[in-house]
């Protein structure tokens, strides 16, 4: 069996949901991530930046538009000691502007993913994958990385079985 991680970044409060701002208990990406993990077991890891992105949602996605055309890096508040045992790492985050957040990029820029297989998924209300995949050709150097589960955040709860098939199927 492969040694499975499972790395995300999810934001819980005020998110976009189904056309209105819903303030969640958990963010989609969490949920998604704690169903992978059920789906295929391994170590799971959230990323968190040491300045929290506003609780305001349209406060938080200008910060990240801004981050974004910066190509800003925001510190987070730990990493892992190494990702060298992992053969497989499973890579969650919400779509924002089209990509991954830059707390993502400062996270993964920090190891070397040569021979490793890496599989995206990401929340989202309806951008899908949108250029994470090939943003993370770039940054995972030397990985394989398969192609991305694009799951809409307002229907993540009801998408255990299908991200258990997903999941299962890539390793």
């Amino acid at each position: 069996m492969n040694n499975i991680l499972i790395v995300y970044f999810s934001r819980k409060g005020q998110n976009y949901w189904a056309g209105s701002i819903k303030n969640l208990p958990k963010g989609n990406t969490a949920v998604a991530a704690e169903f992978i993990q059920k789906a295929v077991g391994g170590d799971i890891f959230e990323i968190d930046t040491v300045n929290p992105y506003p609780e305001d949602y349209t406060a938080c996605i200008n910060q990240a538009k801004a981050e974004l055309r910066s190509k800003a890096r925001p510190e987070i508040k730990k990493y892992l000691d190494s990702i060298e045992k992992y053969d497989t790492i499973f890579v969650g985050f919400p779509n924002w502007w089209g990509t991954m957040p830059m707390c993502m990029f400062t996270f993964l820029e920090h190891y070397d993913f040569g021979g490793k297989t890496v599989i995206p998924f990401c929340t989202n209300e309806g951008s899908g994958m949108g250029s994470s995949e090939k943003d993370l050709k770039k940054v995972c150097k030397g990985s394989d990385v398969k192609p991305g589960l694009s799951i809409t955040g307002n229907r993540v709860n009801q998408m255990e079985s299908q991200i258990k098939i997903w999941a299962s199927g890539n390793i």
